[in-house]
């Protein structure tokens, strides 16, 4: 059975244990998270010492391992073995730097201990669902699915942790700080907890507090210095172009995400058009919600034939810089203005 953290943690809460965990995914934080589970509820305080090992199947023989897990416990009723970097498990070829005897892992999944939890732990997207060992696993033991959060689930998390640390953050915050964040949960952790202690309990996480605290990213400026051009801000907009440039950040980059955020502009306008609603668009362009959200508040500013034109600016643009026709720095300044007006 494929599980997700929260379940996981109540069964383990009520002893109901299996004899082998396969954690596998991109997300760290919920893999952390699914160990201290199995170590906290399996294990007494005085039993750690003796019977919690962990491995790494890139430095040690699996044979080895399973011999640890055959092993009766120590002054205990349990221990935990976990093996890390299990890749065997995967479609990716073998790169450990030791020897193999992988029948000893499938003469141990036919009769395993009944006093070991053994937690296989597998940094990588997917299993091979192909080999008869992840198929057995699969059927004998809890798969934890640790892969990042996404849109709604993002969303939730964030103002769940924010209750718990006794702050408010409403939906739109939420968003803009995936937005800004990315929904790496670690990443997101530590933003969130900073700007929890910022407002303070009983506070509220506003899109100006996010703003403040959060760092900016070259992505954000670029959409702000958009803003400002589509607003006739000309002022505003080459500020921005100059911080980027003391910062060294490449003129050919900057019109590369100039030209990104205009295209995004323009299918967020066609798709709306067709009477597409917001999820849909993110959905269809594969864009985060809270982009599809500015993007349309900057579609309404223009027809649709304006921003082909910007589109054909850019491209020209692109063209000058890459032959050497005139300064980078120049023929971005000359297109922002011709873009103001």
């Amino acid at each position: 059975m494929v599980l997700s953290i929260v379940p996981l943690q109540k069964k383990l809460k009520q002893q109901r244990f299996s004899p082998f965990y396969v954690l596998y995914g991109t997300e760290s934080y919920i893999i952390e998270q699914a160990v201290s589970a199995i170590v906290k509820y399996s294990l007494n305080e005085e039993d750690k010492d003796f019977n919690f090992s962990v491995y790494d199947y890139m430095e040690t023989p699996i044979q080895a391992i399973m011999e640890d897990a055959e092993t009766l416990p120590f002054m205990g009723d349990r221990r935990v073995v976990v093996v890390k970097n299990a890749y065997f498990l995967t479609g990716v070829k073998d790169k450990s730097k030791v020897e193999h005897d992988l029948t000893t892992v499938e003469r141990y999944i036919q009769e395993p201990a009944e006093f070991t939890l053994l937690v296989f732990v597998v940094p990588a997207e997917k299993l091979d669902e192909r080999k008869k060992i992840v198929k057995t696993l699969k059927k004998s033991g809890e798969l934890v699915a640790a892969t990042p959060l996404s849109g709604d689930s993002a969303v939730e998390w964030i103002k769940d942790r924010a209750m718990q640390k006794q702050v408010h953050i409403d939906t739109d915050a939420a968003q803009y700080l995936t937005a800004k964040v990315g929904n790496e949960l670690m990443a997101l952790i530590q933003e969130l907890d900073k700007l929890a202690l910022y407002a303070g309990e009983g506070g509220n996480i506003s899109i100006s507090v996010i703003d403040e605290l959060v760092p900016r990213t070259l992505e954000d400026n670029i959409f702000s210095l958009i803003d400002d051009i589509v607003h006739k801000k000309i002022d505003a907009a080459l500020r921005t172009f100059y911080d980027l440039a003391k910062q060294n950040e490449e003129p050919i980059k900057i019109l590369s995400l100039m030209a990104r955020q205009f295209r995004i502009i323009y299918g967020v306008k066609e798709l709306f058009a067709k009477g597409y609603g917001e999820k849909q668009i993110a959905g269809a362009l594969k864009l985060h919600p809270y982009a599809v959200k500015l993007a349309s508040r900057q579609a309404r500013l223009f027809e649709e034939e304006e921003l082909l034109q910007m589109l054909d600016r850019i491209a020209e643009a692109d063209y000058e810089m890459k032959t050497g026709k005139m300064d980078k720095q120049l023929i971005l300044e000359l297109i922002m203005l011709k873009m103001a007006n």
